[in-house]
């Protein structure tokens, strides 16, 4: 069975506390993008599962992988093991990059292995056992554009805001510069503080994309990711300048993304290779199906 686990995006993202466990509670709204890795599983040609990773190197050994993870996850959940399983797995999807593509991978390795195995487990018992794995993972079991509030986790469907994103038909430019910044450096840097005014998922809805940094969709970790790494800073003003409707840095970074009203997509990713010598870039329709 193969699959194709996909990148997402913030639209906004409020750090609004920090937890009692150290965790912090956020708003935004997370959106799937077509930027994809490619995973294959397979029954098992041994005694145990495997993982063999090629493309974009992953700097963990297999076990540490997130894909492993889920299995022993799922196997914690089903109180057995699971027949031996060999997973293969081209990563295209830069990592450090705040689009969770390890979260992807996982969670697409979950979703597979319940078609291979017709294990019939529910998407919310799925998004269950995800949790277990990471912050993002639940999200890419329902990938569609949803609300995220508390650490991340719980999640909401927003069809109106998936309905204003659909109309407006915008394409999607990312570039992921070299440099980065962790996510532990870049929770230390923010204060977290209840946003004013609408949540992530009432501005897309609601108002137009020139004016939701002003109704309040921003990005709380860029002031102090930026100031940390000027490199991401230097690529965010680099995609102002191709003038897209709204601009700005997913998850903790370090990938910054730029929204396009009516733009040739072929053309658009063309551009960012002469703009973006040594990043990582995409383009493609935002919401593609």
């Amino acid at each position: 069975m193969i699959v194709f686990p996909n990148a997402k995006i913030n639209l906004g993202l409020r750090i609004t506390r920090r937890r009692p466990d150290g965790y912090h509670d956020i708003e935004s709204l997370m959106v799937p993008v077509a930027w994809h890795d490619i995973l294959e599983v397979v029954p098992g040609k041994g005694s145990a599962h495997t993982l063999t990773v090629t493309g974009r190197t992953v700097d963990c050994p297999p076990e540490a992988n997130l894909v492993m993870k889920a299995v022993r996850a799922l196997e914690d959940h089903l109180g057995a093991p699971l027949p031996p399983l060999d997973f293969y797995l081209r990563k295209i999807i830069p990592d450090g990059a705040g689009m969770g593509g390890g979260s992807a991978d996982a969670s697409f390795a979950l979703m597979a292995v319940n078609d291979l195995l017709g294990l019939g487990l529910s998407s919310d018992t799925l998004a269950s056992v995800a949790s277990r794995v990471g912050a993002d993972c639940p999200f890419f079991i329902y990938n569609k554009v949803m609300a995220a509030t508390g650490t991340g986790t719980t999640l909401i469907a927003a069809p109106e805001a998936e309905d204003a994103l659909r109309r407006l038909g915008l394409t999607i430019a990312i570039a992921k510069p070299q440099a980065g910044v962790s996510t532990k450096e870049a929770y230390a840097g923010v204060v977290p503080a209840l946003p004013d005014g609408l949540l992530p998922a009432p501005i897309v809805a609601t108002v137009a994309p020139d004016g939701w940094t002003a109704a309040g969709l921003v990005n709380d970790f860029e002031p102090s990711v930026m100031g940390k790494c000027h490199e991401i800073a230097r690529v965010k003003a680099a995609m102002e300048e191709l003038n897209p409707v709204y601009c700005a840095m997913t998850g903790s970074g370090s990938a910054v993304f730029g929204l396009f009203e009516h733009d040739d997509a072929d053309k658009l990713s063309a551009c960012l290779r002469s703009v973006f010598p040594g990043c990582d870039t995409f383009a493609a329709p935002l919401l593609a199906d």
